[in-house]
């Protein structure tokens, strides 16, 4: 095979990956690394572990994901090595933010925004801001939940003219997220319905999905649950047919809480013992310990100590495993909305002193402030 033709293999690889058919782009990465080993490839070979490492990714096979990732890393000589590294680490830190493993998640994530940097690489550094943003709303620091992704935005719209709409339909997906977790639903709502625009025109159907999650979520903290519940079917089907597993546990967590809002606690319990089955599965801790707590809540309004105890005690094993908790304070993390701030170790605690921070300065009309603010970690630039 000449150097045109392995090129070629390469892109279909990738762009099979990209246009989500990630069933077909894992069987293409492993003919890709035969192929790659026969010719001794070393570039070759890194791209073909790069594309089976992220198609595991979309199918929540975090474990195998981190293993293709570390077989990335630990390839040596490559030429495409300076530049694919970020992936890499991204892909890696979206792995174990998937497992709940959070000091790991950051580090890997800090280790591709390095990469971005220093190759001034600002369509990576628009999508780690948006992984970014997705690790700090599980910990519950929605302050920064919303800055990464409005970060992201911002890159979008000074260097993103010839980049694909899915970067801004991601960025907006990722904001209004963090709106909801905030309290702000029409902005919630008005950055969710831009990403669904996007996500429609491109039959981007991961996207779509995460959209009407997003959309269901919002109905529901509006006590809208007569439109929520439709919207999280839409989700779930979709979910379903992607095979995004970890997707299907939000789904579920989410009608869950709708049944517990109407007093139809047989019913949240059915949804929680699927999502609970789903979340072992995929290894994802964090969604244990939500269902944990609404199982706990549940049972606690039943008068059912033996169970309500079965789930205190998971609970708080959960915690134990995902390390949820201040070193400084000894206080959880993740158990309200807190500021957070990472040491170098990338260990992450609560930070007291008061923030000139707020949301009004992160409002979706006022993305031009954010080039005066510098990222709140200490370990970006």
């Amino acid at each position: 095979m000449g150097q045109d033709q392995t090129k070629q293999q390469i892109e279909k690889g990738l762009q099979l990956y990209q246009s989500n058919q990630t069933e077909k782009a894992l069987q293409f990465a492993v003919v890709q690394i035969d192929t790659a080993r026969e010719l001794e490839d070393a570039d070759f070979l890194l791209e073909s572990y790069l594309n089976l490492a992220r198609s595991n990714e979309k199918l929540c096979e975090f474990h195998k994901t981190i293993s293709y990732c570390k077989t990335c890393l630990g390839l040596p000589g490559t030429r495409a090595g300076a530049q694919l590294g970020g992936q890499v680490s991204l892909s890696m830190g979206n792995a174990f933010l998937g497992l709940s493993i959070f000091q790991k998640a950051l580090e890997s994530f800090e280790k591709a925004l390095r990469y971005a940097h220093n190759n001034d690489d600002t369509m990576l550094e628009c999508r780690v801001c948006c992984s970014l943003g997705s690790f700090y709303a599980q910990v519950k620091d929605y302050e920064k939940a919303l800055f990464f992704p409005c970060k992201a935005a911002e890159l979008v719209n000074d260097y993103g003219k010839g980049w694909s709409l899915k970067y801004r339909a991601m960025s907006q997906y990722h904001m209004a997220v963090a709106y909801r977790l905030l309290g702000h639903l029409g902005s919630a709502m008005e950055c969710c319905e831009e990403s669904m625009k996007i996500a429609l025109q491109h039959g981007d159907r991961p996207l779509q999905a995460l959209c009407l999650l997003c959309f269901a979520d919002i109905h529901r903290s509006r006590g809208d649950l007569e439109t929520a519940f439709p919207r999280y079917d839409s989700a779930m089907s979709i979910m379903t047919e992607i095979g995004n597993r970890l997707g299907q546990v939000q789904v579920l967590l989410g009608v869950a809480k709708c049944w517990v809002a109407r007093k139809a606690l047989d019913k949240a319990l059915d949804a929680i013992e699927r999502a609970q089955d789903l979340a072992e599965e995929v290894g994802n801790k964090l969604s244990q310990l939500k269902l944990h707590c609404l199982s706990e809540s549940i049972y606690r309004s039943k008068g059912l100590q033996r169970e309500l105890r079965a789930h205190v005690v998971r609970f708080h094993e959960c915690v134990e495993e995902t390390e949820l908790y201040c070193g400084l304070c000894g206080e959880s993390i993740g158990e309200r909305n807190s500021r957070l701030q990472a040491l170098p170790c990338s260990h992450i605690f609560h930070l007291r002193k008061k923030s000139n921070f707020t949301v009004e300065k992160v409002g979706r009309h006022q993305l031009r402030q954010l080039r005066k603010v510098n990222i709140p970690s200490n370990r970006t630039r």
